[in-house]
This record gives C-alpha cells, structure tokens and sequence, in this order.
C-alpha cells in the first residue's frame, strides 16, 4: 500500500523542465510477442466458411432447389441408338473390256459422304412417311407429357388463379407441328445424331425423342431407308449400265452378223479362199490400218461407254474416274475440314459469328472449285470420246483410202483380207461386250451391298436427359460452390480487422493479446464478476506489457484506440487493475477530457482530475483518488476545458510526467482520445514509453486503423503494439479456435478466478 504523499502537494511548474527521455522509434514490426504463423493455413479457410456458414447454406440450398427444379420440370428424353456397317466402296472401271479392274476411291471423302447422306432430307423424308410422324404428339403440335412435377405445379397455378378470374380462360393454343413434309424432315432431323466410332466402319445413328418406343421405331426405320437407299442407288446404277450394254451388245451382233455374212459371200462369189496364203507389202499395210481402226473403234466404244456413264450418273463426285482425280480428292478433303471447324465454332460462338460466316466462305469457295475441277474432268472424258471418234473416223478414212490403193494390185486378197480381220474385230468387240453385260447381270442379280444394318436399336429404360443422379451431383458441388464462394466474398467484403494476423499483416503493429467479448456489460471489470477467460486475458496482457517494457523504474503506457466505442477506457482500467492486483503500484489517469468515461467505468466522482491540475486550480493530492485496490490510483478528467489539446501539449503536462517517472509508480496508464477524433494521443506519443492500441474487433476497420497508426507515428512514439478487444468467441467459435484452442473457455468455466 502507498499514498500519494510522495508526490509534489503543487501542480507542476510553469517552466520547461527536462522532457521524459525519449529513445528512437522502433521499427514497425510484422510479428509480435503472439505472432501466429504467416502461412495460410487450410483450417483459416475453413474457419471462413464455418463463420458465414447460414449464408452458406443458404445460398446452397437455394442454388440445389433452384437446379432440381429444372431438372424435375423438364421433360425426359431418350436416345435410341443403332449401329450400321459401311465397308469401301468398290466400283468397277471399264478401262479394257477384256479385263475388268478394280479401282478403290479414296475412302475419308466416301465416308463423310455417307454420313451426310445418312443427315440428308431425301432418306429423312422416307422415313417420316414409314414412321407417320403426323400421328406423334411430340411432332404434330401437341407436345410430349410433362413430368409429373410440372403437372402438379399448372395444377396448383389453375387452383389458386380460380378465384380471381371472373369466367373459366381458355387454355392457350399449342403450338402448331410441322406442316409440310419438308419441316417434318427438318423436325425429324433435329433429333438424329451420326456417330462414326473411331478406328472403324461402324457408325452409330442415335435419335432422341421424349417417347422412348417411337425413338428406337424412328433410329431403326432411319438405318434401314439408309440400307434400301444404298442398295437402289447401286442397283440403278448398275442397271443403265447394264441397259445400255444390252443395246451395245444387239449394235454389235448385227454388226458381227453382216460381217461374217459380207465374208462368206465374197468367198462365194470370188473364190477366194487360195488367197488366204497370199502376203505382200499392201495386205500387210492394211493389216496394220485395219488393226488401228479395230482399236480406234474400240476405243471409241470404251470411250462412249464411259461417256454415257458419267451423263447418266447425278452423283458424279462417286465415279472412281473422278473421284481418282488428286485435285478432287484435295478439294473434298478440304470442304471435309472446314465442315468439322465450322461445327466446332457453330458450336462454340453460334451460326452468326464471324469466323463461323468466313468458314462458311471458304466451304463456298472450295465447292466451286470442287464443282469445276468435276466439270473439267467431265469435259476432258468428252474430249477424249470425241477424240476416239475423231480418231476412228480418220482411221477408218485411212482404211478406206489403203483399200482404193490396193484393190488394182490385188483386190481380191485385201478385200478378203479386210472382210475377214473386220469380221474378227466385230467379234472380238462383240464377245467383250457380252462378257460385260453378263458380269453386271451377276451383280444386278445378286444384290450385293456394302452396307448393312448391324444392331438394331432397343427401347431404352432409362432417359438420356435429364440425367436425375448426375444432376443431383451437380446442384450439390455448384450449390456448395456458390455457397463457399459467397462465404469468402462476404468476407472479403468485411474490410474489417478480425484476427490477429490482420493486426500483424495490415497493420504491421505488434500484437500483445486479444480479449474476449462481455455480453450485457458495457464497462466489465476485473474488480467485479466477469467471466474467467475475460480475467485471464488481462493477466496475459498484463505478461505481455512486462516482457515487452523496458528498464524504466516508472513506466508509462498511454491507451488509444482508431475511434470511439472500441473498448479503450475498459481496456485502461482492467490493465491498470491486473497490474496492480499483480502487485504493482499503478496510476491511471483518464486523459480523454472531452468525453471523460472512466470515472464512470470505476464509479467515482469527476469534480476534480487532470483538467484542473494541467490548469493550476488544484494541486496533485486534490485530484488522486483512490479505488478498491490499495495499489491503485486514479486521477479523472476532471471538467471538461475548452482547449484541452493545449493543456495536454502544454509544459506543465510534459513536467508532470516527467516527475512520475521517478515514482513512486511502477506503472502509469494513460487513456487518451481515439486518434481519428482529435490529436490528443498524437501529443502525448512521444511523451509515454509505449502506446496500446485497442482495435474492437469486427468493427474496427483496418483502413481506418492504418490511417489511425499513420496519424499516431506522425507524433513519434516510442513503440506500438495492437490489443484486439471485444472478441465474440461464443459466436466465433471455430474461427478463434487457433488462437485459444476448443477447450479454452470450458478450462477456465471450471477452475478458479487466480490473481
């Protein structure tokens, strides 16, 4: 126990006695005597989550609701699927007629070929009349069935909407189906998907349709029109061909018949038949004409044929004599690519992007070029026709003149000669031809196709969307997604000063402890009944000033705070209290006179205190008084001055403190203004050896904090260090966790109040 007789019985002196020691400012330190780890830890994360949590679930549960409502409302719909073969197309090339070749296209555009075939309106068309889509709900405007949630909720809407409607409204019109055959297609179409499977001739077919019967009915009917077309195509092809061999053949039987005839009665009429063994120079001339034109004529019919071939064919990009054509397989490669970009920015941008209209452009462009190298090889084949007949009508030409050359010198033997080797070529070209027609009467007979429908498709049991299970899956990962992301934006919005790495990282003070939240207390006292852990952590704040004090015999503390209602005065007084409970002499003072608050907080009377000792209208005992603990003083505000930055500025408060620190406290306790309201803390800084700054947590803004710091260290002070005040741990439980650990309330609910 002491009194307050050691000091000077008058104020302090007008003069400017020696200014209380004042060392250099310490650098701003990032760790203090509590400094926590400075790496994030995973459980800070959760701690986040755990504290916004009702915001969390909340915005979950609305985001899950919200996407099953979606799924439950929408209408199922199942995918039929069946798998078709298509082996290489082979076509047969009339290039000799005594041995007919084989020649094989190139088979990528011959594939991408028949897929778009297979998406074509012309097979779409057949099999929405095998299907009758006409008879469909889903095509004919009356729509599929809705689900059972959607049934349920128009239900409820017409039930609660009756009452207000004056007469029944009629129901709105469906939209009505398709109305011709082509937007049947177009419909049917929408709902086809061609599948190639990779490394393979299989391509599955799928069609989606919300009537899983219909879908498999649809995907089969569509793979066998595609089947029957394949086969009428070739058949047809094959028959005009064939049809046109059948005339050739009937042409060149006659021909061969008035040869041999034309023979047989110049033998007759000439005897001629010793001739055989006659040879010279002329006959052997003509031999050689004749064996050209025979070639020519030939060539001329190969030509012919091929000809007719290429006029009678619609799909002339089939034809192997075009389709061989490097430059058309070029072309075809390229529309091939562009067609898989423009589907894959269709797909990503949409139909009117630009990059999807320039795409479009270039498919255009290679079409036309594509269009004209066919035209080109079109006309050359006619060229070369017309060249074979320009060639054989000079040949036989030729011939006629050799025989007029010939017949003074031996008629008889040439036109034998020439009758026999012309009924020899007539045969010759009779027998290929006939060779020819038999091998397509095979071919048309047999009915041969290269491709067939390999699986059927099945009715599905299960829809292929909305696939319920994985929707589930995905209303939970993006509700709990948006929940966590809402949880750390709110906290990230909440630019407040919470833990104590914000303390350390934001405002670069160091940390002397935090203290927890007093419920229904505006001013808890260590002299009166508070909770444990609020008793215990002024007892470690109270460590943590003594460790981190110096040498000083009488060490002076001033308490501050960035603005009002953040727990200073009760911060001040509870120090001063653990410090004299401690066993130390302790002198508070309350130097925030205007707005005095701690002779309230202690209860005491405020008719004298600092403002009339800086004053001079009453000495140092006048104004101290004393509290319950026996190492306890305290000297009040005092009545409120009209110009109290100026008494605390003045000579006689730096005397004041100044002869304080020769005794015969241990501590001072200063609680000065906060620092964004006026400039008092700023004065008294430098003026006390260390400076606590109370930050509430959860309500202290750290930008306002830091400009609070930046404004004190304008003044100079020696140190300082930052209290978190006002910690509510019973609503952040976890979220302090880390600092105290789960059990540290429960700890001091059972053991004893200690001093």
């Amino acid at each position: 126990m002491f009194t307050p007789g050691g000091l000077s019985t008058t104020g302090p002196a007008a003069g400017s006695p020696p200014p209380v020691p004042v060392h250099q400012p310490q650098a701003r330190k990032t760790a203090g005597l509590f400094s926590p780890d400075p790496n994030i830890h995973l459980f800070d994360r959760l701690a986040i989550i755990i504290k916004h949590w009702k915001a969390c679930a909340a915005i979950a549960v609305l985001v899950i609701a919200g996407m099953m409502y979606q799924t439950f409302t929408t209408v199922p719909l199942y995918r039929a699927q069946a798998r078709i073969q298509i082996d290489e197309e082979q076509t047969t090339a009339q290039v000799d007629f005594k041995q007919p070749e084989l020649v094989y296209s190139d088979p990528e555009p011959y594939y991408q070929t028949q897929y778009k075939i297979l998406q074509g309106r012309d097979l779409a068309l057949r099999a929405v009349k095998r299907v009758k889509l006409e008879d469909v709900p889903e095509f004919n405007g009356k729509g599929a069935k809705p689900p059972l949630l959607t049934q349920v909720i128009s239900d409820l809407k017409a039930k609660i909407a009756a009452p207000f409607r004056g007469q029944t409204a009629a129901p709105p019109p469906r939209p009505a189906g398709p109305v011709n055959e082509n937007q049947q297609a177009d419909a049917f179409l929408g709902r086809v998907q061609v599948v190639p499977v990779r490394g393979s001739r299989l391509v599955d077919v799928y069609f989606v349709s919300a009537d899983p019967e219909f879908a498999a009915r649809a995907v089969n009917v569509l793979a066998e029109e595609y089947v029957n077309e394949n086969l009428d195509f070739r058949l047809q092809n094959t028959d005009k061909t064939l049809q046109w061999l059948t005339e050739e053949v009937a042409k060149q039987q006659s021909v061969v018949q008035a040869s041999e005839r034309m023979l047989a009665e110049y033998r007759e009429n000439q005897n001629a038949i010793s001739l055989e063994d006659r040879q010279n120079i002329i006959v052997s001339r003509l031999n050689q004409v004749n064996d050209a034109a025979s070639h020519a004529r030939t060539n001329r019919i190969q030509k012919e044929a091929l000809y007719n071939q290429v006029a009678a064919t619609k799909d002339r990009e089939g034809l192997s004599q075009i389709a061989s054509n490097p430059f058309v397989q070029q072309l075809k490669t390229r529309i091939v690519e562009l067609q898989r970009d423009r589907v894959r920015l269709e797909e990503r941008y949409g139909e009117k992007h630009p990059d999807v209209q320039r795409v479009n452009g270039q498919i255009q462009d290679a079409q036309r070029q594509l269009d004209a190298e066919i035209e080109r090889s079109v006309a050359a084949i006619k060229a070369d026709y017309q060249a074979a007949l320009d060639e054989e009508k000079q040949l036989s030409a030729d011939l006629e003149g050799q025989k007029a050359q010939a017949t003074d010198l031996n008629r008889k033997s040439i036109d034998y000669s020439v009758l026999q080797r012309e009924a020899e070529s007539n045969r010759q070209v009779y027998e290929s031809l006939l060779q020819r027609e038999k091998e397509l009467r095979v071919v048309s007979n047999s009915r041969a196709n290269n491709v067939r429908l390999l699986d059927r498709s099945e009715v599905p049991e299960s829809p292929f969307t909305p696939n319920t299970r994985r929707a589930w899956l995905m209303a939970i990962l993006f509700g709990l997604g948006f929940g966590i992301a809402a949880a750390f934006a709110i906290d990230y919005l909440d630019d407040t000063v919470k833990t104590p790495e914000d303390v350390t990282w934001r405002l670069h003070l160091n940390f002397l402890g935090l203290v927890p939240k007093v419920h229904g207390e505006r001013h808890p006292l260590l002299s009166g009944p508070v909770p444990h852990d609020f008793g215990e952590a002024f007892r470690a704040l109270r460590t943590a000033l003594v460790a981190s004090s110096g040498t000083d015999a009488t060490r002076l503390v001033a308490i501050t705070s960035t603005q009002p209602l953040e727990g200073k005065t009760t911060t001040a007084v509870n120090v001063a209290l653990a410090l004299a409970i401690g066993g130390a002499r302790v002198l508070l003072i309350d130097a925030d006179m205007r707005r005095p608050s701690l002779h309230k907080a202690m209860r005491l009377p405020n008719d004298r205190g600092l403002a009339e000792l800086l004053s001079g209208k009453a000495r140092m005992r006048e104004v101290v008084q004393r509290c319950g603990d026996p190492n306890l003083l305290v000297i009040p505000a005092g009545h409120t001055p009209s110009n109290p930055s100026e008494l605390l500025a003045s000579d006689r408060m730096r005397a004041f403190l100044h002869q304080l620190t020769t005794g015969p406290f241990d501590w001072v306790i200063i609680d000065t203004p906060p620092v964004l309201a006026v400039t008092d803390a700023v004065v008294l800084a430098p003026l006390v050896h260390s400076v606590s700054f109370v930050v509430g947590a959860e309500m202290t803004r750290w930008r306002l904090a830091e400009r609070a710091i930046e404004t004190l260290q304008a003044g100079h002070p020696r140190s300082i260090a930052a209290i978190l005040n006002r910690v509510d741990f019973d609503r952040n439980r976890y979220y302090y966790s880390r600092y105290y650990g789960h059990q540290y309330k429960s700890y001091y609910a059972e053991a004893p109040a200690a001093s």
